[in-house]
């Protein structure tokens, strides 16, 4: 099942409320995504990911997961 933008950006903002986010993708399967909390302080970059990934809820495994790839920046304000 196909997502859009809107849908990736509601499941991070559900387990981020305070991030920025920005999410691009038209095709509903590949997209690019930039995720600036201040959760992130002090974390690498492999656990900021995981907590993004966390957050998509299975979306992206397993021949049900709707996002096939995902370009994911992620850090700390400032």
């Amino acid at each position: 099942m196909a997502l859009l933008a809107s849908d990736l950006e509601a499941l991070i903002r559900e387990a981020l409320p305070d991030a920025r986010i920005t999410v691009e993708g038209d095709d509903g399967v590949h997209f690019a995504a930039e995720v600036v909390d201040e959760r992130f302080r002090g974390l690498n970059r492999v656990q900021q990911q995981r907590l993004v990934y966390a957050a998509l809820k299975g979306k992206m495994d397993g021949p049900d997961g709707a996002i096939h790839a995902l370009a994911l920046t992620t850090k700390a304000p400032g």
